[in-house]
């Protein structure tokens, strides 16, 4: 095998249809596209969920639900996520936002984070983040350190 004598499978590739070249195209004079109404003429145009004037799904579908516009998203950061960085780095004394995005545990600075409690802390370590759950901030405190609100 060569790379000139490569050729695709019989029957892959298919010459496309010259639509709208005259009658000797075997076509006919509307090249397929019917009589008359705006699909038969040019620059004609379609939202791509329209129905054809059929009632269109997303005023089928009831609404329903309650979305706030005010809502607060955390996330979430467990205390055994922490107590591993902690293992590895035990020279750490005090972990904020910028600790979190330097290391990589969030991705924007300005993300708001709550502490859960899942795991074990054994190192004193001062926190100063935005939530703490109960649990959380027991753990902390038992292992001597503090959990700051900010």
């Amino acid at each position: 095998m060569n790379l000139h004598t490569l050729q695709p499978a019989s029957g892959a590739v298919r010459v496309n249809k010259r639509l709208g070249r005259g009658q000797g195209s075997g076509r006919g004079g509307t090249s397929t596209k019917g009589h008359k109404g705006a699909q038969s003429r040019s620059g004609y145009n379609y939202r791509a969920w329209f129905e054809g004037g059929q009632m269109p799904l997303y005023r089928r579908i009831p609404k329903f639900g309650f979305k706030n516009n005010n809502r607060v998203e955390y996330t979430p950061l467990n205390l055994d996520m922490i107590s591993e960085f902690l293992k590895a780095n035990p020279n750490t004394t005090e972990i904020d936002h910028a600790f979190l995005e330097l290391h990589g545990f969030i991705s924007r600075g300005t993300e708001r984070i709550k502490v859960l409690g899942r795991g074990e802390i054994a190192s004193a370590v001062t926190m100063k983040l935005n939530k703490f759950s109960k649990k959380a901030k027991a753990a902390i405190e038992a292992a001597g350190g503090t959990a700051i609100e900010v």
